[in-house]
């Protein structure tokens, strides 16, 4: 029993000292991994000490690097090229860039393909930030890709009626900004009321139908004439992905509140459009005002209301946003925001 008894004993101590001979090695263990660490992190710290920057210091550093990117997805015939025209005479001394996008065959939409690679293009074309694009193209919509750079949007739409009839004059007569180019109808002296008296193709109302598509982008159904979820589309877009959308009869407003909201792209603007000649740089040769009776047909089309229903909804849009900038209040005018609090320092 004795014996037993001294066998238990010994086993016993055995398992205790073989326990705290592994508790031994593993803080020894342990011990060495944390003199590693230690002298890493000095070596770190040894190597930073030549330059420690503060978050003020960095927040300076990185509001340096402008690349900004604006996109114009200009409609035809709203004005446009009195707008870019002064945008151009802007870029060299607000030190951006200006580069027109052309799509072959004058056509509005890119191939899915073509899409990914404009948008690699101008995202990462890092040496021609800042930039401003302007083209005849849909919105495109940088976020549904992943970019993680968006573009800030700007647009001018214009009355649809009014648009259609310049449209169709300038088919016909052409332009005060290129009078000897010959144009796509030049011969067809056919009044517009003539053209709807007769029904023929270059007047029908669907033809309108570009404003909306414009706006809503590159989903098909967009491009469907009379679509309601391309208005849809087309307003929800105006409020969540453009900065400013005018209209061609404002033009000078639309001027003066983007040289207020963007004076990195715009300032000095609205005195290059006033007195340098650019309000109205391309003019259509010869247009004929319309009859009443001829506005009444258009007028009566789902295409018309429904490009109408846009023109207004923007409208609106624009007008809320001026009465804000333009005709502020003394409330307004003196309004102003800080920051405080800010941690860590």
């Amino acid at each position: 029993m004795i014996l037993r008894n001294h066998s238990v004993q010994w086993i016993f101590i055995t398992i205790v000292f073989f326990t705290l001979l592994h508790l031994k090695l593993k803080v020894i263990n342990l011990e060495e991994n944390n003199k590693l660490l230690n002298e890493a992190v000095m070596q770190i710290n040894s190597e930073n000490k030549k330059e420690v920057i503060s978050y003020t210091q960095m927040y300076s550093k990185l509001s340096q690097i402008d690349d900004t990117i604006v996109i114009y997805n200009r409609v035809p015939k709203t004005g446009s090229t009195s707008f870019v025209g002064v945008v151009y005479d802007l870029c060299k001394s607000n030190k951006f860039h200006t580069l027109h996008l052309n799509v072959t065959n004058n056509m509005h939409t890119l191939t899915l393909a073509n899409q990914i690679k404009f948008i690699h293009n101008i995202t990462e074309w890092n040496v021609l930030k800042p930039s401003f694009y302007h083209g005849h193209i849909a919105f495109l919509n940088f976020e549904k890709f992943g970019a993680q750079h968006v573009p800030i949007y700007v647009n001018l739409l214009r009355k649809p009626l009014d648009r259609f009839i310049s449209y169709y004059y300038f088919l016909r007569y052409g332009d005060n900004f290129r009078p000897h180019l010959i144009r796509k109808k030049h011969g067809d002296r056919k009044s517009f009321d003539e053209c709807v008296l007769l029904q023929q193709a270059d007047c029908d109302p669907n033809n309108m139908w570009i404003q909306i598509p414009f706006l809503c982008g590159h989903d098909p159904a967009c491009w469907e004439v009379g679509n309601k979820w391309a208005l849809d589309e087309a307003k929800r877009n105006l409020q969540r992905h453009y900065l400013l959308v005018g209209v061609t009869e404002e033009l000078e407003d639309f001027i003066q509140i983007l040289e207020f909201i963007l004076p990195r792209f715009f300032k000095g603007g609205h005195d290059i459009f006033l007195h340098n000649n650019k309000s109205h740089l391309r003019q259509t040769t010869q247009k004929i005002e319309p009859q009443p009776e001829t506005v009444e047909k258009i007028k009566k089309s789902i295409v018309w209301k429904m490009e109408n229903d846009l023109y207004n909804f923007a409208l609106a849009y624009f007008h809320n946003i001026k009465k804000r900038l333009l005709n502020a209040s003394i409330q307004d005018a003196n309004q102003q925001f800080m920051y405080e609090k800010i941690r860590p320092k």
